[in-house]
């Protein structure tokens, strides 16, 4: 493909030996030597990029990108010029120029800022392209081999890592990257199976999970007398955390890390272990007000305040906490304007609901999932939310209060598009990634059953009740009206079962630099 370039300068005849530089390269190169001759030739054709003197008599360097800008808004425009003036710098940049070239200049530089600007994403593509394809197979090995969850977070963090550079690109890899990302859910299935119950037997030695996050990351901080925000973002995967980060690296130094839901990766279970610091069957036999059943028709999640204080009792502390739970951005401006009094307490509480709704909204709108139809505009949804809502606004006030912020959530989730029979009774639960009941039947090889919920620190409200956990990206499915439930549910994005999207999550500590 030939790309077409636009030089504007008065002294355009001085510049032949950069003009036959960049023809030889395979540019096409149209000269002028006025801002006047430049907008009639923009108003006769397109141009991959413009080069532009800044000193020419008549129409300035300035008042012709002005008016390129009018023209053609999109082309990308080199300010090309001896100019060192700092104000006419200040004033190109201003008016976003793609680049500002200081003569006299080689044709080396010319053609780097060429490839920056008309080449970037082909060769971005390229080269991510080769890289991943030379890391596939360590990162393979890495799978097959990965025996703990340390482990387990490095090769979730590398896939992010490359879906999120892939996702950047025009490259035919990602179907591989979403292969290779297919085959790790299987082998994490197989390690959680062989691990979770050994860990359950043995909280000690077990990875930090829901119900250690206060004793490991809220209570050292608050040991040392700082004053924190514990701001938990329900569904919030690790994918969405990086995609956040630039715009949260502005305002905080950054300390990241993972830990490991516990199972079910739901709301009723994993927050309320998070708030309690204990395991649902503790929750239900110590606290039965706080606690509400699968079957109730009562909200899961409406006892977390008295759960937290149930905590603070527990380890004999004395600090001061509020609680505020988010749901759209009028409580989210009734947050902000409260911030300033916030700051009395040892701890403040807030959790927010946008992702959590936005995944239930894709699954019942089609509009909305259109909108979000595939992990990279799920994640692009999660940018704009944070970027443009009064969201970013709390943050950035927080920022400035001298606070420690620990970021978090009580789960992921995952796009499942594999459905799995089961059967359960009318009192089964409606979850798709997992199932309680007594009388459940299914195959066991395709799923993760636990038979003592109480050695999983899991409420049973029968004796012979069981759960049973998706793996990978399978969602639970009853043989009745089996077609239509299949159609409605594939590639949903639901949680509660087990995979590395929805039980490896974000754990974030954080403090405004503001006050470093």
């Amino acid at each position: 493909m030939d790309y077409r370039l636009l030089w504007i300068d008065d002294e355009i005849e001085l510049l032949k030996a950069h003009i036959l530089f960049l023809e030889k390269k395979g540019y096409q190169v149209t000269t002028v030597s006025n801002g006047y001759d430049a907008l009639d030739r923009c108003a006769e054709s397109s141009f991959d990029l413009i080069l532009l003197d800044e000193n020419m008599p008549g129409l300035s360097g300035l008042e012709t990108l002005s008016r390129i800008k009018e023209l053609t808004p999109a082309t990308p425009v080199v300010m090309v010029t001896k100019s060192e003036e700092e104000n006419i710098m200040e004033q190109a940049i201003g008016a976003k120029i793609a680049d500002y070239l200081i003569k006299p200049v080689n044709p080396t530089q010319i053609l780097l800022t060429l490839k920056k600007n008309i080449h970037q994403r082909e060769i971005v593509t390229e080269v991510t392209q080769t890289a991943y394809q030379q890391d596939f197979g360590k990162l393979g090995m890495q799978i097959n081999g990965a025996t703990r969850i340390e482990e387990w977070f490095e090769v979730y963090r590398r896939l992010t890592d490359w879906e999120l550079q892939l996702a950047a690109t025009d490259s035919g890899m990602k179907e591989m990257l979403s292969m290779q990302r297919t085959e790790a859910n299987v082998e994490f299935g197989k390690f959680i199976r062989k691990n979770y119950m050994r860990w359950m037997d043995d909280p000690e030695h077990r990875p930090v999970m829901s119900p250690d996050i206060f004793k490991t990351t809220i209570f050292p901080l608050l040991n040392r007398g700082e004053k924190v925000f514990l701001m938990v973002i329900d569904n919030f995967r690790y994918d969405h955390w990086r995609t956040i980060y630039n715009e949260v690296a502005e305002m905080f130094s950054i300390e990241e890390s993972l830990y490991c839901s516990i199972l079910p990766t739901a709301t009723q279970y994993a927050r309320n272990a998070i708030f309690s610091g204990l395991m649902p069957n503790i929750i239900a036999r110590m606290f039965p007000e706080l606690w509400v059943d699968e079957d109730s028709e009562q909200g899961k999640n409406l006892n977390e305040a008295p759960l937290i204080k149930t905590q603070f009792d527990r380890y004999r502390r004395h600090n001061t906490f509020s609680y505020h739970k988010v749901n759209d951005s009028a409580a989210a401006e009734k947050l902000l304007a409260q911030l300033p009094s916030l700051q009395k307490y040892d701890l403040n509480v807030v959790v927010l609901n946008f992702i959590d709704m936005l995944s239930h909204a894709r699954t019942e709108s089609r509009m909305i999932r259109e909108l979000a139809n595939n992990e990279a505009a799920y994640r692009s949804l999660t940018l704009s939310w944070f970027r443009h809502s009064i969201i970013g606004d709390l943050f950035r006030a927080i920022a400035t209060t001298g606070c420690h912020v620990v970021l978090t959530t009580d789960h992921g989730s995952i796009c499942c598009d594999n459905p799995v029979r089961v059967v359960g009774d009318r009192n089964t639960n409606t979850n798709l990634r997992y199932k309680l009941g007594k009388s459940l039947s299914y195959n066991a090889k395709e799923v993760f059953e636990i038979r003592e919920p109480h050695r999983a620190g899991l409420p049973a409200p029968n004796l012979s009740t069981a759960y049973i956990f998706a793996l990978g990206k399978d969602f639970f499915a009853y043989p009745n009206n089996y077609n239509y439930y299949v159609q409605y549910y594939k590639n949903t994005f639901q949680h509660g079962g087990i995979s590395m999207e929805e039980m490896l999550i974000p754990l974030i500590t954080m403090q405004g630099k503001s006050r470093h």
